[in-house]
């Protein structure tokens, strides 16, 4: 497996762990069969996906990239879905985080770029 192909792994494993916690909020904590049930499976999904990953990318690597982002995207799709105000703290914070994934990728060694 390249590492294009790792990175395309874990991208769709981010898309799968963001759908299931978006599905985690309309699942009413659990109370909602269809919610759960598509939380669930997106995040055995997710988690079946990672793997791949971590066939090429370290593992802490992988997971910081995994969880970054998919904190960034769950953060602007409840803003967006569920009007989950963030103020300028929670903003500053998110944008570290995209400040540590893009270190990450472009600086990092342990990458293997």
């Amino acid at each position: 497996m390249t590492q294009t192909q790792a990175y395309l792994y874990l991208a769709f494993a981010i898309g799968a762990e963001v759908i299931g916690t978006t599905a985690l909020k309309a699942s009413d904590s659990f109370t909602r069969p269809w919610p759960s049930l598509l939380t669930v499976g997106c995040y055995a999904l997710s988690f079946y996906l990672l793997t791949f990953s971590l066939r090429v990318l370290p593992t802490g690597i992988a997971y910081a990239i995994w969880s970054g982002v998919g904190i960034v995207l769950i953060s602007a799709i409840s803003w967006v879905v569920y009007a989950q105000r963030l103020d300028l703290p929670a903003i500053l914070g998110l944008g570290l985080i995209i400040a540590g994934v893009a270190v990450i990728n472009l600086f990092s060694k342990s990458v293997g770029h």
